[in-house]
């Protein structure tokens, strides 16, 4: 049982999963986000009457069109990893307060539980239109970790680093 309560603190980070995807052979699922030249796991928000298991499957169908049955889960991170946005792309954002109603909610960052699935399913399960009106990503391939590491937005990296050193030791074909 995953407890990292909790889940929503009133420390200025947006709770949100991160997905790292592998194949049977240790590669991890790599996806570019459209309108960007960015490409990055899949990732996204908690929502307040969700738990972190949920959310994962949630995000990963919305954002991948992988279904539960499609993957197991192999690890998560046994912490919150946090990362601060750059000031650039903070922005305050409308969000329904548990007693009704909406109000504006800031946040300096986000912290994320990394979780590692394999997808047992083969590749043509991945269907990028499948979860979303306005999908988030538009391309994806299979690359290895270092490739993610060396790719990834500057703000993110540190935050890969740390959720792929935890979880690459479970990473199928793994030296």
């Amino acid at each position: 049982m995953i407890n990292f309560e909790p889940i929503f603190a009133n420390d200025g980070y947006r709770p949100n999963v991160g997905i790292i995807i592998c194949n049977r052979e240790g590669q991890v699922f790599w996806a570019h986000r459209i309108n960007n030249d960015g490409w990055q796991f899949p990732q996204g928000g908690i929502s307040r009457n969700e738990g972190l298991i949920d959310a994962m499957y949630r995000e990963l169908q919305e954002e991948t069109g992988l279904l539960s049955g499609q993957v197991k889960i192999v690890a998560h991170t046994k912490r919150w990893l946090h990362y601060d946005l750059p000031q650039k792309l903070l922005r305050n954002q409308r969000r329904r307060s548990p007693i009704g109603g909406r109000k504006r909610v800031s946040f300096k960052g986000q912290k994320q539980v990394w979780f590692l699935v394999e997808l047992i399913d083969d590749d043509s399960a991945v269907n990028l239109q499948a979860g979303l009106e306005q999908p988030e990503f538009d391309d994806w391939r299979w690359v290895d970790l270092n490739h993610a590491i060396d790719n990834i937005v500057d703000f993110k990296r540190s935050v890969y680093q740390k959720a792929i050193g935890e979880l690459e030791q479970f990473l199928p074909n793994f030296n």
